[in-house]
C-alpha cells in the first residue's frame, strides 16, 4: 500500500510531464497533445517508481527497458527523460528542430535514454519481445515494458508478438495498453474496433489486469502484480481519456496531432499548472 502523499507526488509528477509536452510543442507547430496526455500518468509511474536505471549511464546493462510502439507520442518520452536527467530540460524547446536530438518519432541513434526507433506502428512489442528473451538468457531480472495504443493494436504485427510472447513463456515482459478510444480521425469503435481487449489479451495467454489509467494507485499496483506473473506475459490495459488535463482537448479527436495557437498555448499552460 503507498501512501496518499506518495501518490499525490507521483500525479503532480504526471502533471509536470503533460506541461512539458506542451513546451516541447510551442506554438503553431503540430504535435501529438492526445496520446501524449493520456498516457502521462503511466510513463511517470514507470519512471519515477518503477523502473530501474542510471541517467548518467543509459546503456548500463543492468537497467529496465522502456520502448514507446506508439512512438508519435515521443514528446511525452522526451518530456520523461528530460525531467529523469538522461539531458537537460531546456533541450524540449528545441523539438523537431533542424539538427535538435529531440525529433518527431524516438531516434536510438541521437537521444539517450531511447531503446529503439519506433513510430511505424505496431512494431514496439516484437522489438521488446526480443529484448526480454534476450535478458532472459542472461539471467537478468529486469523487465521490458512497452506501451502500446489501442488504435495501433489493430496492426497485425501486435498479435504475432503476443502470440509469441506466450509461447516463449516472456513472463518478464508487461505491455500496457493506453486505452483512450480515439485514434487520429475519431472513436476506435467506429474505425477499426479492436475491442473486447481482456478476452483477445487471455485467448493469446496474457496475464490481463484492467485498471483506471489515471488512478496512480491502480497504476503501481499493476504494475507490482506484473511482477507476480510466473510463466506468461502481463499486459496491462489502461483506461485513459485522451488529452487528459487540457479542457479544449480531452476527448477531441482533433487534438490527436495538431498546433496550438498562443491562445491555446496559455490556456493549456495554465491548466497544468
Amino acid at each position: 500500500m503507498y501512501s496518499e502523499e506518495y501518490l499525490n507526488s507521483l500525479a503532480a509528477k504526471a502533471q509536470i510531464l503533460r506541461r512539458d509536452v506542451i513546451i516541447s510543442m510551442g506554438v503553431g507547430n503540430a504535435g501529438h497533445v492526445g496520446g501524449s496526455c493520456s498516457a502521462a500518468d503511466i510513463v511517470a509511474a514507470l519512471y519515477f517508481h518503477k523502473m530501474h536505471y542510471d541517467a548518467k549511464d543509459p546503456k548500463n546493462p543492468d537497467r529496465d527497458r522502456f520502448l514507446l510502439s506508439k512512438g508519435h507520442v515521443g514528446i511525452l518520452q522526451y518530456a520523461a527523460l528530460a525531467e529523469a536527467g538522461f539531458f537537460p530540460l531546456s533541450d524540449l524547446e528545441n523539438t523537431k528542430s533542424l539538427g535538435a536530438h529531440l525529433q518527431g518519432h524516438p531516434d536510438v541513434l541521437k537521444t539517450p535514454g531511447i531503446e529503439a526507433g519506433t513510430g511505424s506502428l505496431g512494431q514496439g512489442l516484437s522489438i521488446g519481445l526480443g529484448m526480454a528473451l534476450g535478458m532472459k538468457l542472461d539471467n537478468s531480472s529486469r523487465k521490458v515494458y512497452v506501451l502500446v495504443g489501442d488504435g495501433e493494436i489493430a496492426e497485425g504485427q501486435i498479435w504475432e508478438a503476443a502470440m509469441a510472447a506466450s509461447v516463449y513463456k516472456a513472463d518478464n515482459l508487461v505491455a500496457i495498453v493506453d486505452k483512450n478510444n480515439l485514434q487520429a480521425t475519431g472513436p476506435i469503435a467506429e474505425r477499426f474496433d479492436t475491442n473486447p481487449l481482456p478476452a483477445k489479451w487471455e485467448a493469446f495467454g496474457w496475464n490481463v489486469i484492467e485498471i483506471d489509467g489515471h488512478n496512480m494507485g491502480d497504476i503501481l499496483n499493476a504494475l507490482d502484480k506484473a511482477d507476480d506473473s510466473n510463466g506468461i506475459p502481463t499486459v496491462i490495459i489502461a483506461h485513459t481519456v485522451k488529452g487528459k488535463g487540457i479542457s479544449f482537448a480531452e476527448n477531441n479527436p482533433a487534438y490527436h496531432n495538431s498546433a496550438l495557437s498562443q491562445e491555446l498555448y496559455d490556456q493549456a499552460i495554465a491548466e497544468l499548472s
